[in-house]
């Protein structure tokens, strides 16, 4: 794959702009109101685990999840600008806007809210650190969707690419016979050191596929180069090794 067959790669992913796009209707339209579903759906998580993180409290982090959920099915998406790129920045930028709010409340420095998500104002952020905080978060949630959809591929096809990958993420020094005669006791059937290497090798090339597809439906018209560096800054570079070294590289 070449940076020219990125488009065609990604308009067989329907990209998380697109679902944003149509969510910004007025919640009447049927359409609308499934992408604002399917957000939430799938960015709960990372905004529940982000706002837990950053307000040090359960109780506050359920509140603003809560509003985040209201605003979202509401349709309250005014800032967002496919133009920018990327979903996550975007995302923070909207959380980050609903943490100074909270401060401000809590400061008894009443502020009315703005009916929807508007990200203009910048004034008013929570510090820097909370840009490693929000990082963190995101990549756990893109670990965790991956490791869900590899594990819905193998209760679909019956090969235990999910049940090899995982026992090898709970046992990294084990040697492949080790992890034969191991694995033969929970699958039920006897399998070899050949077919652990071959199996786990595969896993892996799934898993790095799966990965690097929940990535790219969160840009927007990337290049090669731009979901390298994205994986470079999650840190998640090194699953993705079996993707990116099958990429021909241009001169």
């Amino acid at each position: 794959m070449t940076d020219s067959d990125f488009p065609q790669r990604l308009s067989q992913l329907d990209t998380i702009w697109t679902v944003v796009c149509r969510a910004c209707g007025d919640g009447s339209d049927v359409s609308a109101d499934a992408a604002q579903k399917e957000l939430l759906d799938r960015y709960s998580g990372v905004v529940q685990r982000y706002l837990q993180g950053a307000l040090r409290s359960t109780d506050a982090a359920e509140e603003l999840s809560q509003e985040f959920a209201l605003r979202l099915l509401r349709g309250h998406l005014r800032g967002a600008d496919r133009r920018r790129g990327r979903f996550r920045d975007f995302l923070k930028g909207v959380l980050f806007h609903m943490i100074s709010d909270y401060h401000r409340r809590q400061k008894k420095q009443p502020r009315p809210l703005a009916s929807g998500l508007d990200l203009a104002d910048d004034r008013h952020l929570p510090e820097a650190t909370s840009d490693q905080e929000f990082l963190d978060s995101w990549r756990a949630e893109m670990l965790s969707r991956a490791w869900k959809a590899l594990e819905i591929l193998e209760q679909n096809t019956g090969k235990p690419i999910n049940t090899i990958l995982q026992f090898r993420a709970a046992h990294p020094d084990l040697r492949s016979a080790e992890m034969a005669e191991r694995l033969s006791l929970q699958l039920g059937k006897p399998v070899t050191a050949d077919w652990v290497r071959q199996n786990l090798h595969r896993a892996r090339e799934k898993f790095a596929e799966i990965l690097v597809d929940e990535i790219l439906q969160t840009l927007e018209q990337p290049k090669i180069t731009d979901l390298e560096q994205e994986l470079i800054d999650l840190q998640l570079i090194e699953y993705c090794r079996p993707v990116l070294d099958s990429l021909p590289r241009g001169p």
